[in-house]
């Protein structure tokens, strides 16, 4: 039972979390054509950090937003590599999180 409430937990997260970066790609996209005050680069980065890397990088193309800043387009990918790699580590690794 436990398991089961943790892991819709996480995919409700993992859903909320992923829309926020693609939301404010396309907000802060908006705000550059406008020339207005812009989300800061850290807070983009924060966001795919905390788990928002898979809609980051969608709203990043989607928007064609950040696509020539190279800092985006390797460092968003690494980000959500380095994500993979900790959840499969945590799945199948010593912490065995399956028996939680």
């Amino acid at each position: 039972m436990f398991f089961s409430s943790v892991a819709a937990f996480l995919l409700v997260y993992a859903g909320v979390i992923n829309f926020i970066g693609f939301l404010i790609m396309g907000i802060d996209k908006l705000k550059a054509k406008k020339r207005s005050f812009r989300i800061p680069e850290a807070t983009l980065f924060l966001v795919a950090i905390i788990g928002g890397s898979i809609g980051s990088i969608l709203g990043m193309y989607i928007f064609r937003h950040k696509t020539r800043h190279h800092l985006f387009t390797i460092g968003m990918p690494v980000i959500l590599v380095v994500q993979i790699i900790v959840v499969l580590f945590l799945y199948f690794g010593p912490l065995n999180i399956r028996t939680i």
